[in-house]
């Protein structure tokens, strides 16, 4: 699926961003009806917030519904803090939620709700940093205190200020791998196309092996074209900026992520312009699909309804037939969105994984899911070649 080109107009990004800091500065101050689609969030977490966070709330989906007790939630366009409010509420003292926005408005207004929520709560677990959801790594509360200390006037300063930046690649504002979800409100389709890619690879680094995103955004049914997209009206108004809905998927397969599944999808349109239908999806995605295969005589066999399916590693698993996996899949499978689906099958005599040999774990040269295709492991292979057990476990009269 091929990008939408925003490359025309070389200074569009500055004009996007522009167009979407004042938009939604004055939406901080005043509600904007324009900017959010009906949601129906559970009413128990919404009675400890004020009314002006309330009010002054923009989306498309409640990403919140993914989050779990004990999590370290990262709510990426946080806004008037809604999603993170609610996310503090459900993850419980245990937990952690980080809010990122750029607009200084809207930070303001969260955070001056921040200790009233705290004290209704019971306790005060949720943050929020200034910067870019591109570039999580620059904490811009801190480059600007830097620059009112620091005024670039000349090359030399540009310079220093290069090098200031510099250090949040050893310190980043978000550290590597220490998210548990990821979850965002219709803001995703409010970064130009050229910084796309940043976007989902942040996301994928930022969470743990294991973590997940939930994102909550606007996809169209059609490509959107070039003269809507060069629309900054559009564009702030979450509409011209939003993916196609199998190019949304496909961004987070190409950052990495397996099990890409979309969990909610709105079958009634939220707008319409020039014929292309614009409506609410929450995606949900996980990270830790990369690392060694080792092999353990493990094998896993898809329960069904469907004839075959297809990983996101290209394994082929025909329904009913006992696949042959490494150490990684096998726990992979029984996780996230897979666990129903399979049947797990260990060896009777385990091989400790200090003493796993390498498994060849590449994908087959087709993928029809036919036997010829599919790494079959032989039963003998978990039981061991010599097992001859007769076990009769039915007692007089059972059958």
């Amino acid at each position: 699926m091929s990008p939408i080109n925003h490359d025309v107009d070389k200074a569009k990004p500055l004009v996007v961003e522009d167009a979407v800091k004042e938009r939604y500065a004055a939406a901080s101050q005043a509600a904007e009806a324009a900017l959010c689609c009906p949601i129906d969030y559970d009413p128990k977490y919404l009675a400890v917030l004020p009314e002006e966070v309330l009010e002054r709330d923009y989306g498309c989906g409640d990403p919140s519904r993914f989050v779990r007790e004990g999590d370290v939630v990262l709510d990426l366009g946080s806004g008037g803090g809604k999603i993170c409010f609610i996310a503090s509420q459900i993850v419980g003292p245990q937990g952690r939620v980080i809010g990122v926005d750029m607009t200084d408005d809207m930070l303001a207004l969260a955070r001056s709700h921040q200790g009233t929520v705290a004290e209704r709560v019971g306790w005060d677990n949720v943050t929020f940093h200034k910067g870019q959801i591109q570039d999580l790594r620059t904490d811009l509360d801190q480059v600007e205190t830097w620059l009112n200390q620091n005024p670039v006037s000349s090359v030399e300063d540009l310079a220093k200020l290069s090098t200031y930046k510099g250090k949040f690649a050893q310190q980043p504002m978000i550290p590597d791998a220490s998210v548990d979800v990821v979850v965002s409100n219709c803001v995703l389709n409010l970064v130009g196309a050229e910084n796309r890619k940043q976007l989902f690879s942040e996301i994928f680094r930022v969470l743990k092996k294991g973590g997940r995103a939930a994102i909550s955004d606007i996809v169209s049914d059609e490509l959107v074209p070039e003269h809507m997209a060069n629309d900054p009206e559009l564009w702030s108004g979450c509409i011209s900026g939003a993916m196609q809905e199998r190019e949304f998927l496909q961004a987070f397969e190409d950052a990495g992520f397996h099990g890409v599944e979309v969990a909610v999808y709105t079958d009634e349109a939220w707008q319409t312009v020039e014929g292309i239908q614009f409506r609410s999806v929450t995606v949900q995605a996980w990270k830790g699909k990369q690392g060694p295969c080792w092999e353990r005589n493990q094998a896993v066999i898809y329960k069904g309804p469907y004839k075959s399916v297809l990983d996101d590693d290209g394994h082929v698993y025909p329904r009913g037939a006992r696949v042959a996996v490494c150490d990684k899949t096998f726990g992979l499978l029984q996780s996230g969105p897979y666990a129903d689906h399979f049947v797990y099958v260990e060896p009777l005599e385990p091989i400790a994984l200090e003493d796993a040999k390498p498994f060849d774990c590449s994908t087959p040269p087709a993928a029809s899911g036919s036997a010829s295709n599919v790494a079959l492991r032989d039963p003998r292979q978990s039981k061991g070649a010599d097992y001859r057990a007769t076990i009769d476990v039915c007692e007089p009269g059972c059958c």
